[in-house]
């Protein structure tokens, strides 16, 4: 084997994933660490997918204010009982999540949420970008279906990253913190709220604002 006990114990620390699993991700990524964080995370995606398919009808409705309270969110988070719904770490979580929707502003939850009507004219936009860029017919296309990922990456709550940890989506958070929980986490909607949305005003760049405090 390429790695100790020590490597093992600091995998665990990091993954929050089992003894036997950490060690077997060593084994299987012959001691590279990276790859066997990456390995965990890949079987976290396909054991959280599993609890997919339960019911989540339990769960609490969660505030987050910015601090000075320029920005508000609302946002609900379901598990599957109120036993879970009522552990520090279910809290953590959803106060979590309504940071992320203050500091990164999503429109919907999810890709599935987007209308067609403002998803196709996101794709014409783009399909002009490309042409006045001078790119071939031939690929335009697929440029445009790159950036509506990015797109998506903009206002889907579930495609973006996280911030507090730049190294994973919001939907990687939701699978880790299911495998920890052991229940299905479900972000069901949200309601955000900026102070003076909608008034003339002095444009300030409020969700900057908050990603610099959270990482202060």
């Amino acid at each position: 084997m390429n790695f100790t006990a020590k490597d093992v114990a600091e995998l665990r620390a990091r993954t929050n994933a089992g003894m036997m699993d950490c060690k077997k991700a060593l084994t299987e990524c012959d001691g590279d660490f990276e790859k066997a964080t990456i390995w965990l995370r890949e079987k976290g995606i396909a054991a959280a997918a599993k609890k997919q398919g339960r019911i989540a009808s339990e769960g609490v409705v969660s505030s987050y204010i910015h601090m000075g309270g320029k920005i508000g969110v609302l946002v609900e988070l379901n598990c599957e009982t109120d036993f879970v719904a009522k552990t520090e770490l279910f809290q953590e979580i959803a106060r979590n999540i309504g940071m992320q929707i203050a500091a990164a502003n999503p429109k919907y939850v999810r890709v599935e949420e987007v209308p067609t009507a403002e998803l196709e004219k996101e794709k014409e936009i783009l399909r002009v970008q490309a042409a006045n860029e001078g790119k071939p017919a031939a690929i335009i296309e697929k440029m445009v279906e790159g950036r509506v990922k990015k797109f998506y990456q903009d206002v889907c709550l579930m495609e973006q990253t996280f911030v507090k940890d730049g190294n994973m989506t919001i939907t990687q958070y939701i699978n880790e913190m299911t495998l920890k929980i052991g229940e299905k986490i479900s972000i069901r909607r949200f309601v955000r709220y900026e102070m003076g949305e909608g008034l003339e005003k002095r444009q300030d760049d409020l969700a900057e604002e908050v990603a610099k405090q959270i990482k202060g």
